[in-house]
């Protein structure tokens, strides 16, 4: 098992760099994919290794697409001139500009996307179970309806970036696969660590027993405030991400979508096995693959087949995927499997 393991990590690193050119057709799907995986593990940060399910970190994810865009912008322009709808103004981004602002953009959006989880967690993790869930949503919401009335950052129409350099546009979809995976690959390595060490340890007993961990001394806030931010830094470099490579977002229906892709990273989760390492990225690549095919072949009746997917997991995967096959295949997982031992006078099986 150690010297498979090793192997098995190498070869998904060369499937995961292989993948665009294995199947060029479908980079763009690819690079959605890995922001299905991204928020899936961060969710489970909180909502699996910690018990607090939130409902409102597409938050962070349409902050994220504003906080890298107004820094992208500002490296060369004012942004209310750039965004203001009646300039009629033509705005160029040398290559230098456009790349130097992305770093900073994303940089930007992780760092004060961990900020903001930090300043809303002490409003909002007094609250415990549905009352935390509804508070988180109705911060997303309002975030949203804030920023579709903030004229500086373009209101409701939104804010249009500057186009990748190049008129290669395959090489555009490369970049941003590329730049998604690697986030995700890091964010895997860092969860993996993580989840050794005795602050997940700590996490997990807030899970099982919050008041209990508080009587045993542990500062529960503190674990939590900083475990969303955590959770909240990776989704901002990847809502930063997703506004260049889109080019044009709104705050409504692209960047604060929390309809859509704030209920999906909550899907995924729950498809895959909460408070697993692998749950969130298998649920991930199996809902990526049910939607995809249902958007395609199923228009008009999507919604009822992924409503009647969420039924399906609800009801009898309640453990996700994962759960289902610990119980079934729990050598899979290491655990011994040892014969019954036979009762005096019964023959042994």
């Amino acid at each position: 098992m150690t010297i498979l393991r090793p192997i098995f990590y190498l070869a998904l690193l060369a499937f995961i760099i292989a993948a665009p050119f294995i199947a060029p057709d479908f980079r763009t799907q690819l690079a959605t994919l890995w922001i299905f995986i991204i928020l899936s593990m961060t969710w489970d940060m909180t909502g699996g290794q910690m018990g607090y399910n939130s409902l409102g970190n597409i938050l962070f994810y349409g902050a994220g697409m504003y906080i890298a865009a107004v820094v992208g912008i500002s490296i060369a322009y004012n942004v209310g001139e750039y965004t203001n709808a009646a300039g009629g103004g033509i705005y160029k981004f040398t290559d230098t500009q456009y790349f130097l602002g992305m770093a900073l953009g994303l940089i930007a959006a992780g760092v004060l996307c961990a900020g903001i989880a930090w300043v809303l967690g002490y409003l909002l993790f007094g609250l415990r179970g549905p009352y935390f869930a509804i508070g988180t949503l109705g911060a997303a919401i309002a975030a949203g309806e804030l920023v579709s009335n903030w004229e500086w950052v373009g209101g409701g129409q939104g804010i249009a970036l500057p186009v990748f350099p190049g008129d290669d546009y395959e090489n555009a979809k490369l970049f941003f696969y590329y730049l998604f995976a690697v986030t995700g690959v890091v964010l895997f390595i860092f969860l993996r660590w993580f989840y050794t060490t005795r602050f997940a340890a700590a996490i997990n007993a807030i899970r099982d027993d919050e008041e209990k961990a508080e009587a045993m001394g542990l500062h529960t806030l503190r674990y939590k405030l900083i475990t969303w931010s955590i959770a909240a830094f990776f989704v901002g470099i990847a809502g930063g991400i997703s506004g260049y490579q889109l080019i044009h977002f709104e705050p409504l229906e692209t960047a604060f979508q929390t309809i859509n892709l704030g209920i999906f990273m909550v899907v995924c989760v729950l498809l895959g096995g909460k408070g697993t390492l692998w749950g969130p990225i298998i649920g991930a690549i199996l809902f990526h693959v049910v939607k995809e095919v249902t958007w395609n072949y199923l228009l008009g009746w999507q919604w009822v087949a992924l409503g009647a997917l969420i039924v399906i997991t609800v009801v009898y995967f309640q453990d996700g995927l994962m759960g289902w096959l610990a119980r079934v295949k729990p050598e899979w997982f290491g655990e011994r499997v040892t014969e019954k031992p036979a009762l005096a006078g019964e023959p042994a099986e």
